[in-house]
């Protein structure tokens, strides 16, 4: 790794809370500004001339206003395989590329959308609490809750972390199903919409891109079709889901319950989503483990050096390629 003094490397914008991991190596080959342009406005100023790349994660916002504070941009190396609150669009104005780290995560994600499956059909966080709290003793067996092997999967969004999913949902003896933008060339039952989709499983997982174009997907509408024996799981985004009308379904038993590792204001989760018993909640974590995002972080460091030594991009978005 470089040591040259910091006037000769390259200075690199952290626009949100890295990994300590992926902030050392950034620090060693690196002029880091970690959150600069929040924590210290005159430092950033100062900075901004010469700041030639930024980072960041899945849920950064990198738009069109901080990208016109920077004009030596050259490259957004996004940590995550979302990147909605990148304005691509201004970026591909000025011919700067955006990269993100898909694949890495595909197993953590679909491993975690199944442990959330099993939690809300089994009931597993209650379960834990039932026995903290001494009710096994008092009030004697919880009550049955629902088998999930062998049951109807929905899949909203059959990418490569869609299809890891079903892949581990067979193990399961679950049919499958799915909907995307285009009808891909797997054995799975397609449906043309969410709505027609949710009408005839048991479970729908949500693993959609964010952005404009899947906000609020999944609407009252398509929560009536999932119906009062169903199950929603979100490991998308949070704006894919309406969560007002989510809590509305979920209050009223429109459907049985849902799974949720993302929501519409992260990291604020309604409070009524909090009290209600039939919802399984996690903090944004599917791809949170140190050997993933280790993964994650290698490959946005990657891009950054590619990029740095005049190399091709690794894995540059879909509009960039």
């Amino acid at each position: 790794m470089s040591t040259a003094s910091s006037t000769t490397r390259p200075a690199v914008l952290a626009v949100m809370k890295l990994p300590s991991f992926y902030l050392e190596r950034l620090r060693q080959s690196f002029e880091l500004l970690d959150r600069t342009h929040q924590t210290d406005p005159q430092a950033f100023a100062q900075a901004a001339p010469r700041i030639r790349a930024v980072t960041g994660g899945g849920e950064s916002l990198v738009d069109r206003a901080l990208m016109a504070q920077l004009p030596a941009l050259e490259i957004v190396s996004i940590m995550g395989v979302g990147y909605d609150k990148v304005d691509v669009p201004a970026a591909l104005e000025r011919r700067i590329p955006v990269t993100h780290t898909p694949d890495v995560l595909n197993d953590e994600v679909a491993d975690t959308a199944i442990g959330l499956m099993l939690s809300v059909a089994k009931k597993l966080p209650q379960a834990d609490r039932y026995v903290r709290q001494g009710l096994w003793e008092t009030q004697g067996a919880m009550p049955l809750t629902r088998k999930m092997s062998g049951a109807r999967l929905g899949i909203v969004g059959l990418g490569r972390i869609g299809q890891a999913i079903a892949k581990r949902a067979e193990a399961f003896g679950m049919s499958i199903a799915y909907t995307s933008r285009n009808r891909k060339e797997v054995k799975y039952a397609y449906f043309p919409s969410a709505a027609e989709l949710a009408s005839q499983v048991d479970f729908l997982v949500v693993i959609t891109p964010g952005g404009a174009a899947t906000r609020h997907l999944i609407d009252a509408s398509v929560l009536r079709a999932l119906g009062p024996q169903g199950y929603l799981v979100n490991v998308a985004r949070g704006s894919v889901v309406d969560e007002a009308a989510l809590v509305e379904a979920l209050q009223q038993g429109v459907i049985a319950g849902a799974a949720l590792d993302v929501f519409e204001n992260e990291p604020h989760v309604p409070p009524a989503l909090r009290e209600l018993d039939n919802v399984v909640l996690a903090p944004h974590i599917a791809s949170a483990t140190v050997q993933t995002r280790g993964a994650m972080a290698s490959l946005a460091f990657d891009n950054l050096a590619a990029h740095f030594a005049g190399k091709p991009l690794l894995t540059p978005v879909p509009e960039c390629r």
